[in-house]
């Protein structure tokens, strides 16, 4: 992670396989972690776990778990997606109307990794339902076609992508970050990039293992 020329951070994007079954399906365990370094842990601490368990064959949550510490701003949430009944448990005696396979932060990520893009249109938009801070969110991303990058001395095939963020609370405007994944039935993320209100983020590959399928670095 970076903020201007400057290495503030790591991030950790982790799956394993959940011993036990959720609803007599098989689950996914991933975690999500990303901390501060350097200097900047200094100025402003991160420690951030987001966790979701994902249904294998669904690809939609059962539970999430949120766990941030940013700056001396802490959160703390449980959310408990009741699929088959369209309902989410906020843990704290509240539940929500939400439709079938809706998506949490985390989930939605992998949601979006398993969309096939193969037929996609340049300027195609998708959108995916999320349950964000106690309310329904369409997420947004928008497909820009194929392309080519380089990432720590590697090159790869890539898709690109604008995700449609929210304005005014880190991004001047909704299309201000680019994303590029690999353009391989992995989909790994390979970089991302933006416009924040003051300066600009960017976010890059630094490693990736265990992957399921071949990669699409260039030789």
């Amino acid at each position: 992670l970076h903020y201007g020329i400057k290495k503030t951070g790591i991030a950790i994007l982790e799956i394993k396989p959940l011993a036990k079954k959720i609803a007599g399906r098989d689950v996914y365990h991933i975690v999500g972690s990303g901390r501060s370094k350097g200097a900047f842990d200094w100025v402003f601490k991160v420690r951030d776990t987001y966790e979701t368990f994902l249904d294998v064959d669904g690809i939609f949550p059962w539970l999430f778990v949120r766990d941030i510490n940013e700056g001396g701003y802490k959160k703390q949430q449980t959310y408990k997606f009741a699929q088959n009944n369209n309902k989410v448990d906020n843990g704290k005696g509240k539940y929500f109307k939400a439709p079938h396979g809706v998506q949490d932060m985390l989930s939605a990520f992998y949601y979006a990794r398993s969309i096939d893009y193969s037929k996609a249109k340049k300027g195609e938009t998708f959108t995916i339902w999320s349950f964000v801070d106690d309310e329904l969110w369409p997420l947004k991303i928008r497909y820009l076609g194929k392309d080519q990058i380089k990432v720590g001395g590697d090159k790869y095939k890539a898709l690109k992508f604008c995700p449609v963020v929210q304005e005014g609370r880190l991004f001047e405007n909704e299309e201000d970050v680019t994303v590029w994944i690999s353009d391989d039935e992995n989909k790994i993320p390979l970089l991302a990039q933006g416009k924040v209100l003051i300066g600009s983020v960017k976010m890059e590959l630094s490693k990736a293992k265990g992957l399921a399928n071949p990669s699409a670095k260039i030789d």
